[in-house]
């Protein structure tokens, strides 16, 4: 499982990197976390307001810092549909 964090580096990309590695570590779950900062990277994905979150290639949630547990959730469905 591959999950992005989009977003230039501010206070909420980094609290939902956080919150994103929390939520992998309460599901008992690997994964590789990456970063995307640039500005082409994040509109890739259709993102119009950041920070994003991307599983596997999807967008997932974007504009706002979810909570741990709605991350948790985010994953489960994303990996329950592969």
């Amino acid at each position: 499982m591959i999950i992005k964090v989009l977003g230039p580096g501010c206070m909420n990309c980094k609290t939902l990197e956080r919150r994103t590695f929390e939520a992998l570590q309460q599901l008992n779950m690997k994964a590789s976390v990456e970063k995307v900062v640039d500005l082409d990277g994040i509109t890739a994905y259709g993102v119009m307001r950041t920070p994003g979150l991307v599983v596997d290639e999807a967008l997932v949630w974007q504009g706002g810092v979810p909570s741990v547990d709605k991350i948790k959730e985010l994953i489960i469905s994303k990996v329950q549909v592969n």
